[in-house]
């Protein structure tokens, strides 16, 4: 396999599109560094793991000897981005943005090599813009082609409003590729018409237009919506290890390979295929779950501190005090999983549902190891955990399908 091959092969790994792939080839084999773009909003003070799907591709592109350009939407946070929401979202204030802004450029060196990346802002260019010059760049685009992108079509279809600043914000992403003169840009597949947008303006511009790269989403641990600290189903890379540790091995069976997929490193998706070959043949699922908590949890605090996290997961829910007799218990759920409360309850820790909120209130109930206060946590079939009640009551269960 020649050398572009096999960068067009590890380039491609969980990819969900590459536009177009020949001009990517073609980039490939000019033998000289690509400039890599990705962007991230600072909405929030904290990066997790879905937002390193693309920093670990972007982490691939370094790896094959090519510059990474992480740019923070310090000005386009200030509008922000309407991708698949069903309603104007609220801008956040200056002050926010840029708290926000300052932990993702302290955060982001957990991935990617600090010697082969740029860390710009889009306010760079955007602060020094008039309005003249937004005018010029709003006429670039029609209202007809805005309305081609699907959640702004679903929008104006059903009467939802949509505001004029949030056509400008496939513009405003767009202009960023140009001022970057980006040979590929990265997004998740909720961004493609963005990144069209920054071929588009590429042209216009004389520039030759952008590799479009786009990822999947991740789902969060709940393994239905995308990860979103929001949401609360999300692992964030800034936690504690054990929290790390303790989160990875929460997800469902199902959902472990897609993370291996998009997350892992150690793992080729040979090895993935065999993983996957020798549960089907018996192999318990679980071991398999531990590799990837370890690894995951080594990336961001090291392997010490994924050596610790192990022995404290095992101490947790194989030792540590727990009674070694608490048998294995199968508990069905639904595909929209389990509440917390409904789940102490089928254990048999807890009378009622009633009463097991009222023990969450009293911080008496432990998932795991951890103190659970959330009474909407939701766990889903395809994971093992450890329910602890007050200091004596223990329960070990396998969530199940079929409920």
């Amino acid at each position: 396999m020649s050398d572009v091959a096999a960068a067009l092969d590890r380039i491609g790994r969980g990819a969900e599109e590459i536009i177009k792939r020949e001009e990517l080839e073609a980039k490939l084999r000019l033998g000289r560094p690509l400039r890599v773009k990705a962007g991230f909003d600072p909405t929030a003070p904290d990066l997790h793991l879905g937002h390193t799907v693309l920093l670990n591709k972007m982490r691939q592109f370094q790896d094959l000897g090519h510059r990474v350009i992480f740019l923070i939407g310090d000005f386009t946070g200030l509008i922000g981005d309407p991708s698949g929401k069903n309603a104007t979202r609220k801008p956040m204030t200056p002050d926010e943005v840029q708290a926000n802004a300052k932990t993702y450029a302290d955060q982001v060196f957990k991935v990617l090599d600090r010697e082969r990346t740029e860390v710009r802002f889009n306010s760079e260019w955007f602060g020094r813009m008039d309005a003249a010059g937004m005018i010029r760049l709003a006429a670039k685009h029609t209202v007809a082609r805005m309305l081609e992108r699907d959640d702004f079509a679903k929008r104006y279809k059903s009467g939802q409003p949509i505001a004029i600043h949030e056509f400008l914000y496939p513009l405003v992403q767009g202009y960023d590729s140009v001022a970057l003169e980006a040979d590929v840009e990265l997004g998740g597949t909720d961004q493609k018409f963005n990144l069209l947008v920054g071929r588009a303006l590429q042209e216009d511009a004389g520039q030759p237009p952008q590799i479009v790269l786009t990822m999947p989403l991740l789902e969060g641990t709940d393994g239905i919506a995308k990860m979103s600290k929001s949401l609360g189903n999300y692992i964030g890379i800034n936690e504690p290890p054990n929290e790390i540790f303790g989160k990875v091995m929460r997800i469902s069976d199902e959902l472990m390979w897609r993370y291996y997929e998009l997350l892992s490193f150690a793992k080729s998706l040979d090895d993935i295929a065999r993983m996957k070959r020798a549960v089907a043949a018996g192999a318990n699922p679980r071991d398999c779950k531990l590799e990837l908590a370890a690894e995951l949890t080594a990336r961001f605090h090291g392997p010490g501190a994924a050596e610790a996290a192990l022995r404290h997961w095992h101490e947790v829910v194989q030792g540590g005090g727990v009674p070694q007799d608490v048998p294995l218990k199968n508990i069905p759920v639904a595909a929209g999983g389990i509440r917390i409360g409904a789940l102490l309850k089928a254990a048999g820790l807890a009378p009622s549902t009633s009463e097991a909120l009222r023990k969450l209130a009293e911080r008496a109930v432990r998932l795991d190891g951890a103190v659970i206060e959330d009474r909407e946590l939701t766990l889903h079939a395809g994971a093992e955990h450890l329910l602890q009640l007050g200091k004596r009551g223990y329960a070990r269960v396998r969530l199940v399908g079929g409920g």
